[in-house]
């Protein structure tokens, strides 16, 4: 691709060497400490995907010109995008809430991998999923076979059901889970009484991740769309442990 052009290659890399070089100190669920080029920063951002995804910004932006301190400074503070492995931490247990817009089998399995690595080894990962109605039937019972491998307990629940019986999605879900499987999976097609109940499943420590909807603040029932906010149904069951 470069034959022929005046662009030149610079490179990026966590573990060889590269134009940019990062290595990751510290990957945990309040964030990501990372040496770039020297420095060791504090980042807000999870997951050793974002870490790629930070070095990989840090790199194009020094290239562009900008002061590599003001690069890392301003990088050191953004967030999730909403809806994307986003955190909400209840303050009085330390329970970390996870919401991703993981609708897929591909998505989700890469969302529970992403928190094993950054879990403790005695932090309990509760996942509270569902899937589309009117949508690709063949996909849930993979679904909720993935949720129940990578987590300690899930809660299966409605997600957009449209215009399907949710009751009937679940029931196509639930036929997934192995049978060494079906003791940590509980099945609450409301998908409120679903979070509220990972919720109370949590340990002080323990990881609740809440899947599929993401940024979505609506859900959507024979054809009418009712407001709904996975992050601040999740808030809102934090709040009320903090009391």
């Amino acid at each position: 691709m470069l034959q022929n052009t005046a662009a030149r290659r610079e490179t990026y890399s966590l573990r060889s060497m590269a134009t940019f070089r990062g290595k990751l100190l510290e990957n945990a669920v309040h964030g990501l400490h990372l040496e770039i080029d020297g420095r060791e920063v504090q980042f807000r951002l999870i997951g050793v995907f974002n870490a790629y995804n930070l070095l990989a910004v840090y790199g194009a932006a020094v290239l562009l010109g900008e002061d590599p301190t003001e690069a890392l400074t301003v990088l050191s503070g953004l967030t999730s995008a909403p809806g994307r492995f986003e955190p909400i931490v209840a303050e009085r247990t330390r329970v970390t809430g996870i919401v991703d817009y993981a609708h897929t089998p591909d998505a989700l399995e890469n969302v529970l991998s992403t928190i094993a690595q950054i879990r403790q080894p005695s932090q309990q990962v509760i996942t509270v999923v569902g899937c589309g109605g009117n949508r690709d039937a063949a996909k849930r019972p993979v679904m909720a076979n993935l949720a129940a491998k990578g987590s300690n307990r899930v809660v299966l629940t409605s997600d957009n059901p449209r215009f399907e019986d949710p009751n009937a999605i679940l029931s196509q879900m639930q036929a997934g889970v192995q049978a060494q499987d079906l003791g940590k999976v509980l099945t609450i097609p409301d998908r409120r009484e679903a979070i509220k109940t990972a919720v109370a499943l949590a340990q002080p420590g323990d990881i609740v991740l809440v899947a599929g909807k993401g940024h979505e603040t609506y859900q959507e029932v024979q054809g009418v769309r009712g407001a709904f906010d996975d992050k601040q149904v999740l808030q809102e069951m934090f709040d009320l442990l903090n009391k």
